[in-house]
């Protein structure tokens, strides 16, 4: 019970600007035009989500911060309709501040065609520089990883282009 609320506490205590603080407009910007560079050279979709805390809803669960973070991101890739793609290629990359926690979801498209241990070596190998709080650079990594995954698997043909299915703009939360 005690982890839990000090769990609920930690996630309270942020200030309701904490995701703007860390991802200001410019920083926004540059992240929308990556993924946009990065979606001309293949059919994928790619989203970022990024929230300071946890809605009290997740806060209150017994589980581990890995399975919440795991849970909420996998609600975020529904919400967000990253599974409507027409390649079912589309991934999420979720950051939570709080937790300095990263979670990629990628649709069954893609994940039919990477193998298993690849999403949880790629946020692992992104670990470092959350946790010492460069988010641009974590999310600059993630979208080039997730980027060169799908150009490896879901390259367009020579004057085939991508119909952007979603947004390239970040969501901070």
């Amino acid at each position: 019970m005690w982890t839990r609320l000090i769990r609920i506490l930690k996630h309270r205590w942020q200030r309701d600007d904490a995701a703007q603080r860390a991802i200001p407009p410019a920083l926004l910007d540059k992240l929308a035009a990556q993924v946009a560079k990065s979606e001309a050279g293949h059919s994928g979709e790619i989203r970022i989500y990024v929230e300071a805390g946890l809605p009290l809803s997740y806060l209150w669960r017994s589980d581990s911060m890995a399975q919440i973070t795991h849970e909420r991101a996998l609600a975020l890739f529904g919400k967000l309709r990253v599974w409507d793609t027409a390649n079912n290629n589309g991934v999420l990359i979720y950051l939570l501040l709080t937790e300095r926690r990263i979670e990629i979801v990628a649709d069954r498209g893609l994940n039919q065609v990477v193998a298993p241990g690849t999403w949880p070596h790629l946020v692992a190998s992104m670990g470092a520089a959350f946790k010492a709080g460069d988010f641009e650079g974590g999310l600059t990594q993630a979208v080039q990883a997730v980027s060169a995954l799908l150009q490896q698997h879901f390259s367009l043909h020579a004057k085939q282009s991508n119909t952007n299915e979603l947004p390239d703009e970040p969501v901070l939360g």
